[in-house]
């Protein structure tokens, strides 16, 4: 199997991803405190699925990777959150 050679991300994008992630940890609390029933557990989620994203993308080098890849991990990042919001929601109205 042929080795591909990628540019190097720079440590700015990095710095700006970790940042994003720092805010993305402080919206999560934020809307912890929030009362919105069952939408809680949708935000939750959504927020994880978007840090999840951002990780993977850039700091596993996800973005370097062929197109189809990335549209299977995304798809399956969603699945995911859909199946643990469901479980979620089927808990909460029992």
């Amino acid at each position: 199997m042929a080795e591909h050679q990628h540019e190097p991300v720079p440590y700015k994008t990095f710095i700006l991803i970790w940042v994003v992630l720092l805010v993305l940890t402080v919206v999560t609390i934020a809307v912890s405190r929030i009362q919105l029933d069952a939408l809680n557990i949708w935000v939750a989620l959504a927020i994880a699925s978007i840090k999840s994203s951002l990780v993977v993308f850039i700091f596993m080098h996800l973005r370097q990777e062929s197109k189809l890849f990335k549209i299977g991990l995304v798809t399956l990042l969603v699945i995911v959150a859909i199946f643990i919001g469901l479980t979620f929601t089927d808990v909460l109205y029992r």
